[in-house]
């Protein structure tokens, strides 16, 4: 994947600033309700580093446009094995 500038202002901002209080949600919804099913939609629902920041902070799904399906399936799969490989 080409980053550009706009990519990666985006990427910063989000795990920097909102990013942190997504994964504030996530910790205390779940703290609240383990069980419950939390996640984005949108274009940056289909977005790979979208995806894997996603998985991090525990979301359960993200929704996208139908033709960003292929490349979100192989992010979500990336980042599951990323995050078995990092744990072992």
């Amino acid at each position: 994947m080409i980053m550009n500038y706009h990519h990666l202002i985006w990427l910063f901002v989000i795990i920097n600033g909102v990013g942190k209080l997504v994964g504030m949600g996530v910790a205390l919804g779940k703290k609240t309700r383990p069980n419950i099913d939390l996640g984005i939609c949108g274009e940056h629902g289909g977005d790979p580093a979208s995806i894997d920041f996603c998985h991090r902070v525990g979301l359960t799904y993200v929704s996208c446009s139908p033709y960003r399906l292929p490349t979100a399936r192989l992010a979500a799969a990336q980042a599951v094995i990323r995050e078995k490989t990092h744990n072992n």
